[in-house]
């Protein structure tokens, strides 16, 4: 085996020119057979960090001889002579130390690998098991907080259901408190109608009556109850809107569970083999929160509790509205019927005094009959006087006229003047009761126009209060429209 470096001076006379290149030391070979291990760098996504770097041995190259240096290649080796003085620059104790160097340099490195490789599997487990137990508790904190949402999207959506019961039923009592102010104001019309006509009424009938009063009284009680009723019914308005209002945080707050519900429930349901996974460097540290589980829980009861607050104040409002319908209906039919009772009694009274009109219309027209035959037959019996009369005064003119002493106040002379005065008193007697059964008369006349005058006025008030008022108010629904229990 030849030693480079060496020339041989058999196959060359001369020698050849000798590159100024050494070779390493024996160290330095046993370092670079160490360093012919390949290193794998961890990539950095890999979940650990730790990195083993295996040690660096640097090689030492031997001494360069002195001689060498600035030497022509000629003058490159040493003679023959120097042959042993070139190759004892190491001994076998270099030799035998440089190979346990390198045994025990393998040693511990072989001994720092297997720790590594133990270190490294341990790490692995370790690793993997923090990373399933974290994954489990993830997957656990998410069905807790998946039934949590279904735990409060149950409680939003049977609270949502009663207030949507509530405004159906507020409304509807609504309705029929506007439906009732509509009738209070047909029965207001009709109270005003009556007072109106009765204002037609004639003569002594134009009285401040118990009619008018008590419809006085109903025509109050009605603009008294319209106006508590339009109360009620700006109330009932007024607590819709906030049934609405509260019945919008609601859906809102169910509609936002609903859609964390479904997010929540996916991110659940995922799983390492799950499609669609994917990396997102940086989410961890975007914080979008705006709340905290306690802040959370609080802002979905406080909705709760506003909707109970609102449906528990309804529903006495509901409560107020049914008792305030049964109560004004009972007034007004109450008062209603007292109108009609005074009506039917005031109808009766003037039905009575236009009956007892007509008969005392009727006796006074008999007794004028009778007055007027009584005056032709008193004139008949003066005029049947007047020829009686005549008689007994021609009687006396003509004796008047007797000669001298013939005038003669004689019974023929005393009983023809007697005659005559007492036609003269019968006449007088007559006309004087002619004139007394004349003025008689004229009073019957007089009473028969102020019973006929009465007896139209009479009619009249019984027109307007059983045909008008009376016919326009049994058109009329006597009651309004009772609701309790309905």
């Amino acid at each position: 085996m030849e030693l480079l470096g060496a020339p041989l001076t058999g196959k060359y006379a001369n020698p050849r020119p000798i590159s100024i290149s050494f070779l390493p030391a024996t160290s330095t070979n046993a370092s670079g057979y160490k360093n012919r291990i390949p290193y794998y760098s961890f990539p950095q996504s890999c979940g650990h960090r730790f990195y083993y770097k295996p040690p660096a041995i640097n090689p030492v190259l031997a001494s360069f001889p002195k001689i060498s240096q600035g030497s022509t290649p000629s003058q490159g080796l040493p003679p023959l002579s120097n042959k042993r003085s070139l190759f004892n620059r190491y001994t076998v104790e270099d030799w035998h130390r440089s190979n346990l160097t390198n045994c025990r340099e393998s040693e511990t490195s072989w001994r720092n690998a297997e720790r590594l490789r133990v270190d490294s599997s341990r790490l692995i487990q370790d690793r993997y098991q923090q990373t399933r137990k974290t994954q489990a508790e993830s997957t656990k904190n998410l069905g807790e907080r998946v039934k949590d949402i279904e735990f409060w999207k149950s409680e939003l959506s049977h609270e949502l259901d009663e207030m949507i019961k509530e405004n159906k039923a507020l409304t509807g009592w609504k309705e029929e408190l506007e439906k009732a102010l509509a009738d209070t104001e047909v029965h207001l019309r009709i109270a005003q109608e009556c007072l109106f006509y009765r204002e037609k009424r004639m003569g002594i009938d134009l009285v401040y009556d118990d009619v008018e009063e008590q419809l006085l009284i109903e025509v109050d009680l009605i603009k008294s109850c319209r106006e508590t009723m339009q109360q009620y019914v700006d109330k009932a308005k007024a607590q819709l809107e906030s049934n609405r209002e509260a019945q919008h945080q609601l859906e809102k707050d169910l509609a936002d569970k609903r859609a964390a519900y479904r997010i929540d429930e996916k991110c659940y349901r995922l799983r390492n083999t799950s499609n669609g996974i994917n990396y997102y460097q940086g989410v961890e540290r975007i914080d979008a929160t705006v709340s905290e589980p306690e802040s959370w829980a609080a802002f979905t009861d406080n909705n709760i509790l506003h909707c109970q607050r609102q449906r528990a104040t309804s529903t006495k409002l509901r409560d107020k509205i049914r008792n305030l319908l049964a109560m004004m209906a009972d007034k007004m039919s109450y008062q209603f019927n007292e109108v009609n009772v005074t009506f039917t009694n005031r109808i009766i009274e003037t039905g009575d005094a236009k009956g007892k009109i007509q008969t005392h219309l009727a006796k006074t027209l008999q007794e004028i009959f009778q007055t007027e035959m009584n005056l032709e037959a008193i004139r008949e019996a003066i005029r049947e006087k007047e020829p009686l009369l005549k008689v007994a005064q021609t009687r006396l003119d003509e004796r008047r006229r007797r000669p001298n002493w013939e005038l003669c106040r004689d019974a023929a002379q005393l009983g023809l003047v007697n005659e005559v005065h007492k036609i003269h008193e019968m006449i007088q007697s007559l006309q004087l009761h002619l004139k007394e059964n004349e003025d008689a008369l004229q009073k019957l006349l007089h009473a028969k126009s102020l019973l006929q005058n009465d007896l139209d006025v009479k009619a009249n008030s019984l027109f307007i209060d059983q045909e008008k008022c009376m016919g326009m108010r049994n058109t009329f629904t006597r009651s309004i429209r009772l609701l309790a229990g309905s």
